[in-house]
């Protein structure tokens, strides 16, 4: 199996699962206690606290331990906003934030804060302009990620810091993606990470709080940890996540520079083998590892599971293979095709034979995928029909509605419109994709009984 998802877990490094025996047997104590074994304990601690400073770049002393990242984003935007709480109770994320992030929103939200989605380009990127509009005298917090998870688009982290810092706003950021291949820049003042993204054990996260940011844990007070972790630290798991960063950050200048060279093979070589695919992203200012496509007339969930019986492990973001039948919230707010989607996300020491195999595979899985739907060739011929046509698609999901619209699309004289008539809130995203993918004209969308009306004008 070729695993091709270390953007969801990276596989454990071999240096991680060495130091993980050997703390099994020196880092079990109570590192609180001051008999001999606590003191081991503790000493454990105590390096890799230092440890994983200096990778972060920032103090010992301002950086603790969670029991994951996700933990490490909510205790983080839920401390700092209730230490700024005087100031005011409005929140600044993306709307491409990872859902631990979101979830901290909605919380908040709930609670009578007021929360302000930064919008994204098309590539996925913030525009630091985004968030100096969002700022507001009342603003106690904002959130930005490093690099995004779904599609490996890096953000402007040290301009948008720079907005934040000139109005005196902290800034959180959720390094989880990035921060094995290299800190931070910029002017931050909290970060949060997770280990299981570089590969270390999972159960880990980082959480760091500048000095001088005002702070104020949530929950009942626990003396470990600053009081912002509660519990018994997993020492013999934080050795091994802070030694498999230390690992993976001296091999990240080679490997950055393989991982790009593989991964731009797959953003050029899929849309000359597979017909109507969407390479989404920004082409260059993005994670080495990451390459996301997204391929018309396809269930995302059926391409996977395709793939899966072929040997490689991938990830999806379309809305078929979720449970709730919504696309993706990063793909939507990008306002980029989501059916069919496809994440490649290469681990270190990815085999270039496997990327090769991958893509010798790939064209034969889509077309069968295709086949199997029913989805029109990649150039029909013309027929004659009406001006104006009305797909009934209601009732029918991701990627069927346009499907149906792309088999009669070529019967449509130029000026000719067709109405697609959809339930499912993934057509909201996909039809308008389609369009931009074809050159022809979305006129947008009306109310229709049982769902939404999408216009579509042939413009050649």
């Amino acid at each position: 199996m070729a695993y091709f998802d270390a953007a969801s877990a990276a596989p454990l490094h071999p240096v991680a699962r060495q130091a993980l025996l050997a703390a099994l047997d020196d880092g079990w104590a109570d590192p609180a206690r001051l008999y001999r074994e606590g003191r081991k304990a503790r000493m454990l601690l105590d390096a890799a606290r230092e440890a994983a400073a200096e990778a972060v770049g920032c103090r010992a002393d301002e950086l603790v331990f969670t029991p994951s990242g996700t933990r490490a984003v909510h205790t983080g935007v839920a401390g700092a906003l209730a230490g700024r709480r005087r100031v005011g109770r409005h929140l600044i994320v993306s709307a491409v934030e990872h859902s631990s992030v979101l979830h901290s929103a909605e919380a908040f939200e709930a609670e009578g804060g007021s929360v302000t989605q930064v919008p994204v380009h098309r590539t996925g990127a913030v525009s630091p302009s985004g968030y100096a509009a969002a700022l507001r005298t009342d603003t106690a917090l904002a959130v930005l990620q490093s690099a995004n998870h779904e599609v490996g688009t890096a953000q402007p982290v040290a301009e948008v810091a720079e907005v934040c810092r000139a109005a005196g706003v902290p800034l959180l950021v959720d390094a989880a993606q990035s921060l094995g291949w290299g800190p931070v820049e910029g002017g931050w003042s909290l970060l949060a990470a997770s280990a299981h993204k570089w590969g270390g054990p999972s159960g880990v996260g980082l959480l760091v709080v500048r000095k001088g940011v005002r702070f104020a844990a949530q929950g009942p007070a626990d003396e470990r940890e600053s009081g912002r972790a509660p519990g018994f630290e997993n020492i013999p798991a934080v050795v091994a996540a802070v030694a498999s960063l230390r690992a993976v950050r001296a091999e990240a200048a080679q490997e950055s520079v393989r991982l790009r060279e593989l991964t731009e093979r797959i953003r050029a070589r899929v849309p000359r083998l597979v017909p109507d695919v969407e390479v989404v992203g920004d082409p260059e200012h993005r994670l080495p590892g990451i390459v996301t496509f997204s391929c018309l007339y396809v269930d995302g969930e059926t391409l996977l599971h395709e793939l899966d019986r072929e040997g490689f492990a991938v990830s999806s973001g379309s809305s078929c293979t979720s449970s709730t039948l919504t696309p993706s919230h990063v793909l939507k707010a990008m306002g980029v095709l989501s059916e069919g989607n496809v994440r490649v996300s290469l681990p270190l020491g990815t085999a270039e034979e496997d990327v090769e195999r991958f893509l010798a595979v790939l064209p034969g899985v889509v077309a069968g995928v295709r086949d199997k739907l029913g989805a029109p060739a990649a150039a029909a011929p013309a027929a004659a029909e009406p001006a104006a046509l009305v797909v009934d698609a209601l009732g029918k999901r991701c990627p069927i509605p346009v499907i149906e619209l792309a088999k009669v699309f070529p019967g449509v004289p130029v000026g000719g419109t067709v109405r697609v008539l959809s339930d499912d809130e993934a057509a909201r995203l996909d039809i308008p994709a389609w369009c931009e993918m074809r050159g022809q004209e979305y006129v947008g969308e009306e109310p229709a009984d049982g769902g939404t009306a999408y216009l579509v004008r042939r413009l050649g």
